[in-house]
């Protein structure tokens, strides 16, 4: 045969070939897909910088030419904003503005940022370096360098000493923070690119040298201080929480209470006589909180302690004071130190505390500390108590994707209930937060609501609802807050999404269209019309344009530099330098002893999905914040009207794009490129929850006052007529540091009209629930078969009288050698200021009274068995018997056998109505190597049994057999030791709250004299948790007892009568209680299900 052709290529080399144009082809498709689709492009970023650049010299510059030296600028009259002497009670003006030129101590930290990434000019000018220097040396011109010589002295005032009332948190926030992070600036502290300064010597003055002039020698650092001590009279409070306000120049005259008022010496004597107490004392949790990162620098860098120390107490005295859930409050008393507001969530009034707990940590770390003080004092204790604060917001105010997105809300301070659906711009900054915690997930997925909602507002309103879907309160307008736009840099840093850069874009175009005016940037009084407010206020140069640049400039060095630096909450960097931090501390400080915080992780950003370029254009839940804030019912809008038309010839900078509104609320951010969204991308279904109400009738002859008590755990029902539950079926987590999910459970979350937190209880009595079919299949009582009571009916414990000595040996212990009273030195031992003559001439009441003492130690004690014949002897009368409850588990396994049948005994004792065992046997080991002598089966109805040395079932074949009869054995009980109970959760049961419940109710109804009646309404106060503490206190969750095997006798054979067993907690205090008993019954615990799931929270009593 002819072979026509070439020959055949062996099959390695043909499969290698198809291989090589297979992947030839793959990466053909990949460069065609990334010409299609594209991240931004470096050309577009550098113009968003520059734009980001222009906004800020646009407000600046007006700033500057219009309103220095006041504090803020009027950008609609072109003027000055000052403060409202004419009305003392315009706080929104009057906290903020302290008549110190505050818009430009604002900016330096901006135009140091600038100054690493100036504009291309000619001459290599660095405009925004020089406006920084020109910034600092107009400050020491109008305030003075600081000092106490003429230097001191400016144009305006010598420091900051000003007839200014201000608040203490903001004047904290913008005025020293910011003259601090422009002090590291100047002096190297800080970055920037290009600029190193160097002390020099000249002509008799040391510092920096500047071309503007001026040697710079630490005279913001100066004036920082100034200002920081005129607010330090503040923290003379009651409760260590600073007051509100102070004045600058006088103090805190109009806070009577204040202990600095009537301190002569450290204080001041400046009681404002006119005062008629009505000044308000409710500050913060954020204004009192936050305080730390600003006074901590400022005390490191001068070498004073005040600062830090002060901060750092007033930021505990808020933590301390936090709920049992975990939560703290907006409003708080800073005389009383109690809460003024029942409500909270992670906004207005909270929002700094919980960042500068954790940037606290952060800026600390590394630096030596009080070690005695550790748990006020150290890095780790703020970062416990921010991962603290974090596990209480997700488990109370975070709502998860059950409802339609996450997102927060406002909770009951107290108990997590549900109290409003707001969210307020201030607490767009959280997702920043998460994001510096490592807590990505949470902040990518929240963070998407907010992006929403601006890009259906062309701005953030200041409060806006879930529920409603429109702005809450008539709170419409948006001043130039910067918290979303913080978030969206911490974000993109994180993640590098170009998601972010486009939320960033969006942010930009629309503030450049909405808020541009010809002498600078207005906020919007209206986010809906575009109505103009006439105040720029200092935080949008000094945050908002500065986080928009850092997103737009990725090499800047804020943005790679590898140092513990933090932004504080008002966007000032500070560090505490290396030249102060200690390479190797002299003394290491240990850790905190008790608890340790979990170590930081770099959390790792999203996996782009394939053929996509943003994972966050396509993450599945994406429209999901876009229906919950309503974007799907917004009209399409192709332009909307802009000033920026009328002068888009003299701002070149001006795009076309700028003065476009969104034309599609299909996708956003608006800037969106259709690019960065997958050709197949489908949103998910939105979860949804099972939810349902179950109601009651209205029950004859019932009162519907007081059907329901509040009590600390829940809420109690004494009547069901008319009652509504609200149940949702949901998975839990149990709380603790290892999250275990359990199964679905319903919840009650609402009874009538009252919400529940989640942690919240329902507790029923048997008696109020005892008229109700049990078989309802929406209500099923059933009986639980895990837990019951072993109740006791016994004598108190003995009351040990002390001994007739005691009173001799604590008057040894206390005088030691002098043996007695008549040879003690009653001057040297007491330091008594008397003459030592006259105590030893004239008999005084002193020396009377210690001679009678003398004499009744040294004589006999009577004898307690001897009684007079006019004196009666005591009463023999035997001590009433109560009935006490001890929480016990039934066991598992092949070897567990039912409890005998028997009617649950009531909870009050009753001479009639005794409890069914009355011989009861207490052994004296753990019985493992011996057997029980066969007359104790037989002749006791109960057998306890210490915990420990085998297995239960070993116990248990060490029983001998016996005939069953009423009075042979019936009940083996294990009383289980704290050394065997392994703490798996930091929680306690519900049961166990129960429990606690019970015990309260009790001593209640003890102080009121309510008779204990078995038929009484109140069972649940009876004498059954009489003195619950005596045998133990149940915190730890008591496991059931494992019988690995079915019963045998000790002989081997398999007992007939398998034996009953209930393991119960106490360790000794219970065998003592066992030990004194007269009779032992069971009683079991009953629990509700709706249509076959358990309801979690409801516990019947």
């Amino acid at each position: 045969m002819q072979l026509i052709g070439r020959p055949l290529l062996p099959l390695a080399q043909m499969l290698g070939r198809a291989v090589s144009h297979r992947l030839w082809l793959f990466f053909l498709l990949i460069s065609c897909w990334a010409i299609l689709g594209h991240c931004m492009t470096d050309e577009t970023i550098s113009h968003l910088c520059q734009e980001t650049r222009d906004i800020f010299y646009h407000g600046y510059d007006n700033y500057m030419k219009h309103a220095f030296p006041e504090d803020e600028l009027r950008p609609l009259t072109c003027g000055p904003l000052t403060r409202d002497r004419q009305n003392p009670a315009h706080i929104e003006v009057n906290d903020v503005l302290g008549n110190y030129s505050l818009t430009l101590i604002d900016s330096l930290s901006t135009l140091g940022i600038f100054a690493s990434s100036p504009p291309p000019v000619k001459q290599s000018r660095n405009k925004p370096l020089e406006d920084f220097q020109d910034g600092v040396k107009l400050l020491v011109e109008h305030y003075g360098d600081g000092t106490s010589g003429p230097a001191g002295q400016g144009k305006r005032a010598r420091g900051f000493d000003q007839d200014s009332k201000v608040q203490v948190f903001e004047t904290v926030i913008r005025g020293v923070g910011g003259l601090l992070s422009a002090h590291q600036f100047a002096v190297g502290d800080l970055p920037i690119r290009g600029y190193e300064p160097k002390v020099e010597r000249r002509n008799g003055r040391d510092g920096v040298f500047w071309r503007n002039g001026l040697v710079y020698d630490g005279q913001l650092l100066r004036l920082a201080k100034d200002l920081a001590d005129r607010l330090m009279p503040a923290f003379y409070s009651p409760t260590g929480l600073p007051y509100p306000r102070v004045n600058l120049r006088h103090g805190i005259p109009f806070y009577p209470n204040s202990p600095y008022n009537a301190d002569a010496e450290n204080g001041q004597c400046k009681k404002d006589n006119n005062s008629k107490g009505t000044e308000i004392t409710e500050t913060c949790s954020a204004g009192a909180g936050s305080l730390v990162l600003e006074f901590s620098t400022l005390s490191r860098l001068t070498g004073d302690s005040r600062y830090e120390t002060a901060a750092k107490d007033a930021f505990w005295a808020v933590w301390q004071r936090r709920t049992s859930i975990g939560l703290i409050g907006a409003g708080i008393d800073a005389e009383t130190g109690q809460w003024v507001s029942p409500y909270t969530g992670i906004g207005a009034g909270i929002d700094s505390f919980f960042e500068y707990s954790l940037k606290s940590h952060i800026l600390l770390s590394g630096l030596p500390y009080n070690s005695e003080n550790a748990a006020h004092d150290s890095p780790d204790a703020f970062l416990q108590a921010w991962q603290d604060a974090h596990e209480g917001i997700k488990r109370h105010i975070y709502r998860g994707a059950t409802h339609q997105h996450p997102h927060y809300i406002q909770v009951d301070l107290y108990t997590g209930a549900m109290r409003a659906f707001w969210i307020d711009s201030l607490s767009a900054y959280y997702q920043g937060l998460l994001t510096l915690a490592g807590e990505l997930d949470e902040a990518i997925e929240t963070h998407l609501l907010y992006t929403a909602l601006w890009n259906r507002y062309s701005a953030m309103p200041e409060r806006w609802s879930t529920a409603t879907g429109s702005i809450e309160s008539g709170l419409r307008w948006w001043g130039g807050r910067p918290e979303f736009i913080e978030s969206t840099w911490y974000l993109y840093r994180a993640t590098k999404d170009p998601w972010y850069l486009h939320v960033g874009e969006m942010a930009l175009r629309d503030i450049k269209r909405r808020c541009w005016t010809k002498c600078g940037w207005a906020g919007l009084q209206d986010v809906r019309t575009g109505e103009l407010s006439d105040r720029m206020e200092s935080f949008f140069l000094g945050e908002t344009a500065k986080y928009l640049f850092l997103l737009f400039d990725p090499t800047h060095p804020l943005n790679t530099w590898d140092a513990p630096f933090v932004f504080t909450t008002e966007g000032h960097p500070l560090i505490i330098p290396k030249r102060i931090r200690q390479a190797t501390p002299s003394t290491r400080t240990p850790p905190l002893p008790e608890r340790k915080p979990t170590p930081g992780i770099c959390i790792l950003p999203p996996v782009p999905v394939p053929f996509s370029i943003s994972a966050t254009a396509a993450r599945p839940d994406v429209f999901h914040a876009a229906s919950l804030a309503r974007l799907h019912l917004m009209p399409t809008v192709e332009t909307l009207e802009s000033p920026l038309v009328e002068f888009n010839e003299d701002h070149p900078s001006i795009s076309i794009s700028d003065i476009q509104s969104p034309s599609n609320y299909s996708y956003y951010p608006w800037t969106l490129p259709p690019d960065l969204v997958p050709w197949n991308a489908t949103s998910s279904i939105i979860a949804t929850r099972s939810t349902f109400d179950l109601s009651f009738p209205n029950l004859p002859n019932t009162i519907q006052m007081g059907s329901l008590q509040r009590v600390h755990e829940g809420i109690l029902v004494n009547s069901m007529s008319g009652l509504r539950l609200g149940m949702v079926r949901e998975p839990d987590k149990l709380p603790g540091k290892d999250r275990v999910l359990v199964d679905d459970q319903f919840r009650i979350y609402a009874i009538s009209n009252v919400a529940l937190g989640r942690d919240e209880k329902v507790y029923m009595s048997r008696s109020t629930i005892e008229n109700f079919n049990p078989l309802d299949p929406f209500f099923t009582r059933t009986r639980d078969g895990s837990t019951l009571d072993l109740m006791v009916d016994a004598p108190p414990p003995p009351e040990t009288a002390p001994p007739s000595n005691s009173l001799s040996n604590l008057l040894d212990d206390v005088f030691g050698e002098n043996g007695s009273l008549s040879n003690l030195d009653i001057i040297e031992t007491f330091d008594i200021n008397v003459d030592q003559e006259d105590l030893a001439n004239e008999p005084s009441y002193l020396s009377s009274l210690l001679s009678s003492l003398q004499s009744l130690l040294s004589s006999t004690p009577p004898s307690h068995t001897s009684h007079s014949p006019s004196t009666p002897a005591p009463s023999t009368k035997e001590p009433a018997i109560q009935r006490y409850a001890v929480h016990g588990t039934l066991p598992t396994g092949p070897g567990a056998a039912p409890l005998p049948d028997a009617t649950d005994p009531d909870l009050a004792y009753s001479s009639s109505n005794p409890l069914i065992w009355s011989n009861i046997y207490v052994h004296p080991n753990s019985l493992c190597d011996e057997r029980l002598p066969i007359d104790i089966p037989r002749n006791y109805q109960v057998i306890a049994i210490p915990r420990g040395g085998c297995s239960f079932s070993t116990k248990l074949r060490n029983i001998p057999a016996y005939p069953p009869k009423s009075s042979s054995l019936q009940l083996v009980v294990i009383i289980s030791y704290p050394g065997h109970e392994v703490l798996e959760y930091d929680w306690a049961t519900a049961e166990e709250e129960a429990d606690i419940l019970r015990q309260r109710e009790y001593r209640k109804a003890e102080k009121s004299g309510t008779p204990h009646d078995a038929n009484s309404k109140s069972k649940i106060s009876d004498r059954k948790m009489a003195d619950r503490q005596k045998p133990a206190q149940f915190s730890i969750p008591l496991v059931q007892p494992l019988l690995d095997e079915t019963q045998f006798t000790p002989s081997g054979l398999p007992r007939p009568n398998p034996i009953p067993l209930i393991m119960v907690s106490g360790g000794d205090d219970t065998i003592q209680l066992l030990k004194r008993a007269k009779g032992i019954g069971v009683r079991r615990r009953y629990y509700f299900v709706s249509q076959g799931v358990r309801i979690s929270n409801l516990i019947v009593l």
